[in-house]
């Protein structure tokens, strides 16, 4: 609550300033443009920008995947985004080398003040960006994309960038670690300057990521659980941004708009059913918390790719509504939080360490509903139900990423997870009228925003929507 109350005081001190400054840097910042004279922007500002856009970025991506992982479905028949449909990323594209330009600026500034703390943290959430447009694209442009000597940089290697990612994860906890010349404070939307929290995200980070490695032949699960061991110790640790009176949460402008006749939102029937009791033996108290139900009080989804079918008219299908803690006006949007990396633990566990794995899966299931407010008696007869506590020796990776799965609800890393998984969860059936380059299989990647392809297309990848990131083999 006093994270909380904090983070409302600085937004409303600081919110202006923040949109401003993302407005004004817009102009030059794009990783394909050489701006001859960029006006000197402070560390300050540059790290609230940057935290405050990472967050943006976050739920950007979400926006791009969700329907891929059922989370959401177009009420509309054929929706490109149900039906895997070759999209163009170009927004996607330019916001996070918008915030890794800013981040790379923070990252020489620092360097040239002692400022550690700020170099440690940058190098955080560039990690952060940088992995999540590998995990959407592959190879991207990194290694020349900053120094602005050419409007075409080359492409590296994704799995070249991934030991860039990670080494950027320890090199940022091992600043955050020493003495800093300026202090972080006020200007961090993230933590609010609390550097401990911090070392918690970065090695929270680097867990998330070493697990996208398991199907390869550099996974060490030791690795994983050594960064769990220094990663997030409860919810009260959670990396997360939350928004204020003059700019709403993302989520809940959805909601708002969906209320107005602009329709998104609207929550896919797997979702839905995986929740409900039809999927699975037991009612998830968590589904009222989430979602909205129909004007007549059900909980009914959309199937992906078919749209509303027989319900056109508004509230007959459930969807996101306004004011739950996904979709209040100041919600926060997470990050990072202490109930995945709770789940990333049980994964990674669960080969060597059936106990270890059994009891940081309830932990996760359990971190999730104290979040949303679950009520204790529901709560403990959720836990207490023979198909969710099924003991240590029936643990299954499949009911692992089942409560993952529920538990990062809007965020673009159950990506990432569907891929790894080979989007093997219970009634996940590929959508209605299916994009047919995809050969009746889920897509595995993006394709390069069309404004890559126009302005850098020497150097753009051959792709198709099935080929796969590095570690998805």
């Amino acid at each position: 609550m006093k994270k909380m109350k904090f983070k409302n005081k600085l937004s409303a001190i600081l919110g202006a300033s923040v949109i401003l400054l993302a407005s004004a840097c817009e102009s030059f910042l794009d990783v394909n443009e050489n701006p001859n004279n960029p006006e000197d922007a402070p560390i300050s500002g540059l790290m609230t920008n940057s935290t405050f856009e990472t967050a943006l970025n976050v739920q950007r991506a979400g926006s791009a995947t969700s329907n891929f992982v059922q989370y959401l479905a177009s009420p509309n028949p054929s929706g490109g985004s149900d039906v895997m449909d070759q999209l163009d990323y170009s927004g996607t594209w330019f916001n996070l080398y918008n915030v890794m330009t800013d981040l790379n600026e923070i990252v020489r500034k620092a360097e040239e003040s002692g400022a550690n703390h700020y170099l440690g943290a940058a190098q955080v959430l560039m990690a952060l960006n940088l992995g999540m447009t590998v995990d959407f694209f592959g190879d991207v442009p990194f290694s020349e994309s900053f120094n602005f000597e050419t409007v075409t940089p080359a492409y590296d290697d994704d799995e070249i960038l991934y030991d860039r990612i990670l080494s950027l994860l320890d090199e940022g906890v091992a600043n955050l670690q020493r003495e800093s010349a300026i202090s972080i404070g006020g200007d961090d939307f993230i933590f609010a300057g609390n550097v401990e929290n911090w070392i918690k995200f970065g090695n929270s980070l680097k867990a998330r990521f070493l697990i996208h490695t398991k199907n390869t032949s550099s996974f060490n699960a030791s690795e994983v659980l050594t960064a769990v061991a220094g990663g997030f110790t409860s919810n009260a640790d959670d990396a997360s941004v939350t928004f204020f009176e003059q700019r709403f949460n993302p989520w809940a402008q959805v909601a708002i708009n969906n209320q107005n006749l602009l329709l998104g939102g609207w929550i896919s029937e797997q979702f839905i059913e995986a929740l409900d009791g039809t999927s699975y033996p037991t009612f998830d108290p968590r589904l009222p918390l989430m979602v909205g139900t129909t004007d007549e009080g059900e909980f009914i989804g959309v199937p992906n790719g078919a749209g509303r079918g027989d319900a056109p008219e508004q509230g007959a299908r459930s969807t996101l509504i306004p004011g739950q803690y996904y979709t209040s006006t100041q919600s926060p949007i997470l990050i990072a939080t202490y109930a995945e990396l709770k789940f990333i633990e049980a994964e990674a566990a669960l080969s060597t360490d059936a106990a270890r794995a059994y009891e940081a899966y309830l932990t996760g299931i359990e971190a999730h509903m104290d979040m949303l407010g679950v009520a204790d008696v529901d709560k403990i007869s959720y836990l207490n139900d023979p198909s969710v506590s099924m003991g240590a020796s029936n643990l299954t990776l499949a009911d692992i990423m089942k409560e993952k799965w529920v538990a990062m609800f809007l965020h673009p890393e159950t990506w990432n997870d569907a891929r790894r998984f080979d989007y093997a969860y219970k009634d996940m059936t590929l959508p209605e009228n299916l994009n047919p380059n995809l050969n009746g299989n889920f897509i595995r990647r993006l394709a390069y925003p069309d404004s890559e392809v126009s302005r850098n297309g020497d150097n753009v990848p051959q792709v198709t929507l099935l080929d796969r990131i590095w570690w998805d083999q």
